[in-house]
């Protein structure tokens, strides 16, 4: 293990932020990672605990005491090794993960817990930086072939781990370029995108193909996806019919793409989008893409509904567009600061302070929207009203009604399910949400009510946590090499 008194000689050593005055001024990601002097001493705050709860904590089941302590005892490549054991891609969830394992850490309980995630960074960083990420083709190959549809982290975890297994697998994604919500949902001060590119090459030299700009579904109803602008005209159109006829298995990865709804007056005036229209729009521009008609902060009063990490994003994206303001409607009222003991080893629930937060903005807690107010056909404010925690229920406060300007408005209330169209292509039984139905268990294995057809990720679980659509791709992956194969020697 570490060394034993370390917990109690070190305290928590944080990243280092480019100050918040000159890091709106760009999109680049802002966060630097921990040295590798730092994470050692970050590490040896470990405690090596007899029941490590940071393991369970963690979707993906990262062995996290053994990778602290090979950090600390400066076996770098190691410690990668076994990071990747249980994650394909840790720069990801080092940079975009809300960390449930620290909030689990023992250490949290009396003190600030170890930085789990920013460990994880630097061993990963530290593996690019060195060379040791190589590609990891298979020795032999199976002869089958299975087709992902989704390139977000499910589809791709569930991709690297079927390749690796010896299977040819395409991977389809209806947008331009590989990634899914990692590409056009995460801002790049948050993630810049050759971290993506640069595991797409290492799939790509294990054999991965990868089929950007192709929609799958029937035709007909594939056609509206396309009209209704969701994705580009120009791409392809290819059938459940044609997918299954062409692959021994087909592995949906969809996402859970259609957002929540905020049904109250003057919701139809213009300058009312969902997050998702703003927050991708702004990160192809970044890219170099031209994107006509996109939504815009420059200069504007910018109201943001929604309190959590997309809402956050917004808020980010804001500043870097220029807005005049932003203000932040949260449901909830602000929670005080919660005793560990009531919640460890689950994560509190409290409103985060984000990075965002620090560069500006107001954050206006227990707020109802009531109505959007406009002229002219557009949105020029929102009509609210407070909210009081009765009895766990929100309770409206009478004569606390009040009007905000707002030459913007940015809906960031979540996603309720997947794109249908996809699921009823492929004749896919959906549960109450409307998610696909499939089990997660060794018995059912992510298959679906259609033979040969799997579902992981948001587009089965709901919308949820990066790291968690890791584990449902590597459990999926599992799945479905013991469907073709009889068996299966990937890990769970």
């Amino acid at each position: 293990m570490s060394k034993i008194t370390g917990f109690l000689e070190q305290g928590r050593v944080p990243e280092h932020y480019a100050p918040a005055g000159e890091r709106v001024a760009y999109s680049k990601e802002f966060i630097r990672p921990l040295t590798a002097q730092e994470a050692q001493l970050q590490a040896v705050r470990c405690m090596d605990c007899g029941i490590p709860f940071c393991n369970s904590g963690c979707p993906v089941h990262n062995i996290i005491p053994d990778f602290n302590n090979l950090v600390y005892q400066d076996d770098w490549r190691e410690a990668l090794e076994n990071l990747h054991s249980t994650n394909n891609f840790p720069e990801f969830t080092g940079r975009a993960c809300p960390a449930p394992c620290e909030s689990a850490c023992v250490l949290n309980i009396a003190d600030d817990p170890v930085g789990i995630k920013s460990i994880e960074l630097a061993i990963i960083e530290r593996g690019w930086q060195e060379g040791w990420v190589r590609p990891e083709p298979p020795e032999q190959q199976t002869g089958r072939t299975v087709a992902v549809v989704g390139s977000g982290p499910a589809g791709l975890a569930a991709a690297q781990q079927l390749a690796r297994a010896g299977h040819s697998v395409t991977v389809f994604e209806k947008n331009d370029r590989i990634g899914g919500l990692l590409r056009y949902g995460i801002p790049d001060f948050k993630m810049e995108k050759h971290h993506i590119d640069r595991r797409i090459s290492q799939m790509e030299a294990e054999g991965v193909v990868f089929r950007p700009g192709v929609v799958v579904g029937e035709r007909e109803a594939s056609e509206r996806y396309r009209s209704g602008g969701v994705v580009d005209l120009s791409s392809d159109v290819v059938t459940s019919a044609e997918l299954q006829e062409q692959f021994d298995a087909v592995l949906l990865a969809g996402g859970a793409e259609n957002p929540r709804e905020m049904e109250i007056p003057g919701r139809d005036l213009s300058g009312i989008h969902h997050a998702m229209e703003f927050l991708t729009a702004h990160n192809r521009s970044v890219a170099g893409d031209a994107v006509a008609g996109a939504p815009s902060a420059q200069g504007k009063q910018v109201v943001v509904i929604g309190g959590g990490d997309t809402g956050s994003d917004c808020i980010g994206t804001s500043h870097r567009q220029g807005a005049a303001g932003v203000t932040q409607f949260i449901r909830r009222p602000e929670l005080p600061g919660q005793d560990p003991l009531l919640t460890w080893p689950d994560m509190p629930m409290t409103v985060a302070f984000s990075s965002s937060h620090e560069e500006g903005g107001e954050r206006a807690f227990a707020t109802v929207p009531k109505e959007f107010v406009g002229e002219g056909g557009r949105v020029t404010g929102v009509r609210t009203v407070q909210a009081d925690l009765q009895q766990g229920q929100l309770v409206e406060v009478p004569g606390t009604e009040r009007m905000y300007p707002a030459d913007l408005v940015l809906l960031a209330i979540g996603f309720d399910r997947p794109v249908t169209h996809l699921l009823e292509a492929f004749g896919v039984a959906q549960d109450l949400r409307g998610n696909a139905q499939a089990g997660d268990d060794e018995v059912s294995g992510y298959l679906t009510s259609t033979p040969g057809v799997f579902a992981a990720g948001d587009i089965r679980r709901g919308a949820s946590l990066i790291v968690w659509a890791i584990r449902e791709g590597r459990q999926a992956a599992r799945a479905i090499d013991q469907f073709l194969m009889g068996e299966s020697r990937l890990p769970r």
